[in-house]
């Protein structure tokens, strides 16, 4: 909201000074007079102090964390260069989105540029933090006046990760995804014998150590494994969720965290882990490298619903996950009865509004189901009553 020129107190000093000078012309008190007149004077003298210097400012904002979790603090840290005569008085405040809160105010400093706040993460998406505002005030807090200066920086809010407990037992191998496979040019994890460098081979694989030691340009030689496959659904179809409206859905956002949990939890189980959403459209791939977490948290930071389901055989392909999770929305019970676990060894079902009988069809179906509410705090429960039950050894 833009602040008028005057302050209260400018605007109770003109007003007074006109009450002053019409009561001097009509009971004839010169001193009255000349009292207003100097009340009328003052505001407009105090305008010109404060508008007439000429500002130009510099802002270079820093974030503590490149992501920002729903619920996640961080520190913001701006350094503030401001080109005028003298040092105004008056308060700063940086714009905040409505993707995060906090106290982003204070008193302009006299003595170091440096400016910090901390945000909150409240909302999932994109946003931009600025411009900053200054606000100075003339000695006598007459007249105001706001400037903005700087660039906006932008943050990322990302959903809310929830620690999950792991699967009971190690499942995938019968997906026929649990075999090691060498490649001799390939780039994948850092099993590695040094080879000497051959054309082609990228710079950013020398081995610094083993060219130390013979003398010779040597490279990485890169063993690549293959972890059993999970597979993450998140179904967005629109006709499973409540229309979009200013406020985000609280059944939508528990599915996203639990989606970005589930793909984690899967990651640090050691499975490969591809995310999709129910049009097939691949949300992120998880090898195991940081990369593919930011780029995930990037990804559903902006998800919405959106589209029309498809076959689940048809986006799992021929070869059958391990653990494959799907989180949907309001499904009724022919539509859970109609849900393939496209040969799955491990299938479980989340569901936010699910209709009465829709998870036990689903269940019938061989799904290990639990129900989707929507608070944050929940998720592990359903996660736990959700889990596979171990199987016994044989003996």
């Amino acid at each position: 909201m833009k602040r008028r020129p005057l302050t209260a107190r400018g605007w109770g000093c003109l007003l007074v000074g006109i009450l002053l000078a019409v009561a001097a012309n009509v009971i004839g008190a010169r001193p009255l007079l000349y009292i207003g007149v100097l009340l009328i004077l003052l505001p407009l003298i105090s305008l010109l102090v404060t508008y007439l210097p000429r500002r130009r400012g510099e802002v270079a904002r820093q974030i503590s964390t490149d992501l920002l979790a729903v619920g996640e603090t961080s520190r913001v840290s701006m350094r503030f260069d401001l080109y005028a005569v003298g040092i105004p008085q008056g308060s700063w405040r940086d714009t905040l989105p409505d993707a995060v809160r906090g106290d982003a105010s204070g008193e302009y400093p006299t003595e170091s540029p440096l400016l910090r706040y901390d945000v909150e993460g409240v909302r999932r998406g994109i946003s931009t933090l600025g411009p900053l505002v200054l606000r100075t005030v003339d000695p006598f807090g007459l007249a105001q006046r706001e400037q903005e200066f700087g660039d906006t920086r932008t943050i990322t809010v990302v959903p809310q990760v929830v620690p999950l407990p792991p699967l009971p037992t190690k499942v995938g191998a019968a997906g026929g995804t649990a075999q090691t496979r060498s490649s001799r040019l390939g780039q994948g994890s850092d099993n590695l014998i040094p080879r000497p460098y051959t054309s082609g081979d990228s710079r950013r694989r020398i081995h610094w150590r083993a060219t130390a030691h013979r003398g010779d340009l040597m490279v990485r030689q890169e063993e690549e494994e293959a972890s059993p496959d999970a597979v993450v659904v998140l179904d967005r179809a629109a006709a499973r969720w409540a229309r979009p409206a200013d406020e985000p859905d609280p059944a939508f956002e528990a599915a996203v965290s639990l989606c970005a949990s589930a793909a984690l939890r899967f990651v640090q189980d050691g499975y490969s882990v591809d995310v999709l959403d129910s049009t097939g459209a691949l949300l992120g791939a998880l090898r195991g490298h940081e990369d593919d977490r930011d780029g995930l948290m990037v990804a559903l930071a902006t998800v919405g619903p959106r589209g029309e389901p498809r076959d689940l055989r048809t986006l799992v392909g021929s070869t059958p996950p391990g653990p494959l999770v799907v989180i949907t929305g309001g499904i009724d019970e022919p539509d859970a009865a109609r849900l393939s676990t496209a040969g799955a060894a491990a299938p479980m079902l989340f569901a936010a509004g699910a209709e009465p009988g829709a998870l036990q069809a689903a269940a019938a179906h061989g799904w290990n189901v639990a129900p989707l509410t929507d608070a944050g705090a929940d998720l592990e429960s359903a996660w736990s009553d959700a889990l596979p039950m171990a199987k016994a050894p044989h003996v």
